[in-house]
């Protein structure tokens, strides 16, 4: 049997974090359920990271970074429109392929908001570096347009924000994402 260094330890945790926090949130994901996950004590966990707050931040750094090689990946060589559809293409495919990376991102928000409430600000101000980092990348992606990239950044919350509820594909609510070309059949 081969034995895993602690940075490859310290990779697994981070993706059992990004699954575990994406399904109960911040104040609903056990560092235990993390460990059993991985494979790993909660000593040996806490060896890798100092506590759960760490791990979560780990998570959410990976899951931006992720995103913004996504956007990267998908706009390289691109400009203008075409990088604008060529994201939105790379992202649907995220939501549809690993939901897991959605509900991350909206847990996200939700324990900065929970964090903010009580008067934690460093909390935020660690995930709004990483959610800048987005941006920045959505922005020079788009030619620096802040108009591009305001209108595709809230285009993607609402578009987080349906799917988070459930909303299926065909249901009315989608309508105005589409033009009448590009509208899919009702189901």
């Amino acid at each position: 049997m081969v034995r895993m260094s602690a940075e490859d330890r310290r990779e697994s945790v981070v993706r059992a974090a990004m699954s575990e926090f994406a399904h109960g949130g911040y104040s609903g994901t056990s560092t235990e359920a993390i460990a059993k996950r991985v494979g790993v004590s909660q000593p040996y966990l806490f060896r890798l990271f100092p506590g759960k707050r760490a791990i979560f931040l780990s998570a959410v750094e990976r899951c931006m970074a992720e995103m913004c090689q996504v956007f990267e990946e998908a706009s390289r060589g691109l400009e203008g429109e075409e990088a604008l559809h060529a994201m939105a293409a790379a992202y649907t495919r995220i939501i549809d392929e690993q939901p897991e990376r959605l509900m991350m991102q909206m847990q996200t928000y939700v324990a900065v908001a929970a964090a903010e409430a009580a008067g934690d600000h460093e909390f935020g101000e660690t995930v709004r570096a990483a959610w800048m980092r987005l941006w920045e990348t959505v922005h020079l992606s788009l030619g620096a347009d802040v108009d591009e990239t305001t209108v595709f950044m809230a285009y993607g919350m609402l578009i987080n924000t349906l799917v988070s509820m459930g909303f299926p594909a065909g249901h009315r609510v989608w309508e105005g994402f589409y033009t009448s070309a590009q509208r899919p059949a009702p189901q």
